[in-house]
C-alpha cells in the first residue's frame, strides 16, 4: 500500500491518504496519554506523510478533538483532510459515559441525532479543534436512532455540504445492517465501517461493500485490529472493546501462523487486508504514540504476496 497516495471520497472534492490516523487513542483510550504524547503522535503522522485524520466528540469526551486541533491548526489547511462525527453532544451530566476513557473531563456525551443537534455538535467540534471546517462528517453510531438519523441528521449534513461548510456526508458504525440502509438513502458520500471487514470478520463483504461500489460510495475501513486481537493475539486480547472469546483468539493465532509462513507480520496483513477489496478507499489505524504511528506506516507499506491471501482462504480462515 502506498500510504501517502491520495484518493477521492465518492464524487466529492475530498481526498484522503490511503492510510489515515484514527485519533480515539490520544483521547486516553484505556490508559492516559497526556498532552505531550498526543501532540507527538499527530506530529509523527504528519512527518510520515499521513494527511487524513479522524476524531470525534466521544473520543476522550472532547480530548481527541482539542489535542488534534492543537497540532493541525498550525498546518496548511488545504494540505490535509479532517473528519469528525455528530450524534453526541458533550454536556454536564451526560449519560452516555464510557469506562474506556482513562483521563477525567467535566463533560459527558448525550445522544442527539436531531437536525439542530448535529449542527450544534459540528459547531462545538470546530470550537474544540480551533478550525473553521471539517472535510467529512460521520453520523456516529446511530444504532438505536436509525429513523431520526435518516430523517433529520443526514438531511442536515447534506445541507451543510450544499452550503460548502463540509465536503462530504458519511455514517460510521460497527455493524453493517444499518449502514446498508443508510447507503440506500442516496445521501452518503462514504461510510466508515469499523471492524466489519477484517481478517476476523468479513461481514461487510457480503452486501455492504458491493452496494457501496455500485453506488460510488467510498468505504473507509476502521477497526482493522478488531480492538487489538489482530495486533497481538493472546488469551487476554480485546475484541470489539471486550475480552476476546477463546475461539477467536485461536483463529487469530492460526491466521498469524499462516502470515509467519510468508514472513509477514500479522499487523501488516491486518492493515492491508481491507484494501484487497475494490470498494475500500482507505484504512484508518488508531495510534497513541509516535512509535505506534511509525509501526502502522511500516506495516502498511510492507510488500505482501498474493499467495498469503490464497493460503488463508485455502485454510478456511478467510471467506
Amino acid at each position: 500500500m502506498n500510504v501517502t497516495e491520495t484518493v477521492p471520497i465518492g464524487a466529492t472534492g475530498v481526498r484522503v491518504t490511503r492510510l489515515g490516523l484514527g485519533l480515539a487513542p490520544i483521547g486516553g483510550l484505556y490508559s492516559p496519554v497526556g498532552e505531550e504524547q498526543a501532540r507527538a503522535t499527530v506530529e509523527k503522522a504528519w512527518e510520515l506523510g499521513i494527511r487524513y485524520f479522524d476524531v470525534a466528540p466521544l473520543y476522550g469526551n472532547g480530548l481527541s478533538e482539542t489535542r488534534a486541533g492543537a497540532v493541525l491548526r498550525d498546518k496548511p489547511r488545504e494540505a490535509y483532510t479532517l473528519s469528525t462525527k455528530v450524534g453526541r453532544l458533550l454536556r454536564s451530566g451526560g449519560t452516555d459515559g464510557q469506562r474506556i476513557w482513562a483521563e477525567p473531563v467535566e463533560l459527558m456525551p448525550v445522544f442527539d441525532f436531531s437536525a439542530d443537534g448535529v449542527r450544534t455538535s459540528y459547531a462545538e467540534s470546530l470550537t474544540r479543534l480551533g478550525l473553521d471546517r471539517a472535510d467529512l462528517l460521520h453520523v456516529h453510531d446511530p444504532d438505536d436512532f436509525f429513523a431520526q438519523a435518516a430523517a433529520e441528521a443526514l438531511p442536515a449534513l447534506v445541507e451543510l455540504r450544499d452550503q460548502g461548510r463540509i465536503g462530504g456526508v458519511s455514517v460510521g458504525m460497527n455493524q453493517t445492517r444499518s449502514l446498508i440502509e443508510f447507503v440506500r438513502t442516496g445521501m452518503l458520500d462514504s461510510v466508515l465501517a469499523a471492524g466489519r471487514y477484517t481478517l476476523l470478520d468479513q461481514s461487510a463483504g457480503a452486501e455492504l461493500l458491493p452496494l457501496c461500489r455500485s453506488l460510488g460510495v467510498s468505504v473507509i475501513a476502521a477497526g482493522v485490529f478488531n480492538s487489538g486481537i489482530l495486533a497481538d493475539p493472546r488469551p487476554d486480547s480485546t475484541y470489539d472493546y471486550g475480552r476476546a472469546p477463546a475461539a477467536l483468539v485461536e483463529r487469530a493465532l492460526a491466521i498469524e501462523e499462516v502470515c509467519s509462513s510468508h514472513g509477514v507480520p500479522l499487523r501488516a496483513a491486518a492493515i492491508q487486508f481491507p484494501m484487497t477489496h475494490p470498494a475500500v478507499t482507505c484504512v484508518l489505524v488508531g495510534a497513541r504514540s509516535p512509535v505506534e504511528v511509525a509501526d502502522a506506516v511500516e506495516m502498511a507499506s510492507m510488500s505482501i504476496p498474493s499467495a498469503l491471501w490464497d493460503d488463508l482462504r485455502a485454510a478456511g480462515l478467510l471467506a
